[in-house]
């Protein structure tokens, strides 16, 4: 199972912090002990001071797949959700600097967390879908899938090009505007349609 995650998908979340607008996507993945489910806690490690929440809409692979084009990509895919990319942003910020790799900052142990899962049947249309997080009850990100760069279908497809998509992968599909830091004690919720799919207390 391959984790794979979409960078700076959203025009305004790239601005925040002083990226460039990428022209095709930008790739990174995440181990399988970077998973985090069932509503555990997650535990700030002790190597940052500056984890940042981000979230995103997740697609579930259902099928296995290579080279798929885009007019076939929404057969990859029939349930979609909610995670969290944990960000440690004090080691990202320094890789970046040394123009090294910044897996460390990106792929720790539970830095991707995830909520429930639903049919994309449910939806009349899976790319205009809104979404939001609430810290401590107070909304701290709003999303709406209709202003990704790359849309679902297009990532799927761009993605099958280099790795082979396999049953159970997700695509973390990129996070909107308004990332930001974490205190032991917060409440995280997400909501896809104002449904709450994610829920993670900080520890």
């Amino acid at each position: 199972m391959k984790i794979i995650c979409i960078g700076r998908n959203y025009v305004d979340h790239a601005k925040e912090l002083h990226n460039e607008v990428p022209t095709e996507p930008l790739i990174f993945m995440k181990p399988s002990t970077a998973l985090l489910k069932e509503g555990k806690p997650f535990y700030i490690p002790d190597f940052s001071q500056n984890i940042h929440y981000e979230l995103e809409v997740v697609l579930k692979i259902c099928k296995p797949g290579k080279a798929i084009h885009t007019d076939f990509a929404h057969k990859y895919y029939d349930e979609i959700g909610l995670g969290i990319d944990f960000t440690a942003r004090d080691l990202q910020d320094k890789c970046k600097a040394k123009g090294h790799p910044w897996e460390i900052a990106k792929s720790f142990d539970f830095s991707a967390v995830i909520g429930e899962f639903v049919s994309v049947s449910s939806f009349e249309d899976a790319s205009h879908l809104s979404f939001h997080l609430l810290k401590n009850g107070e909304a701290v990100q709003k999303g709406f899938t209709g202003d990704l760069i790359f849309s679902f279908h297009h990532l799927i497809s761009y993605i099958s090009q280099f790795f082979t998509l396999q049953t159970g992968d997700l695509i973390f599909t990129g996070t909107p505007a308004g990332v930001g830091p974490v205190s032991k004690g917060d409440q995280l919720e997400g909501f896809l349609e104002n449904q709450l799919l994610l829920s993670c207390e900080i520890k």
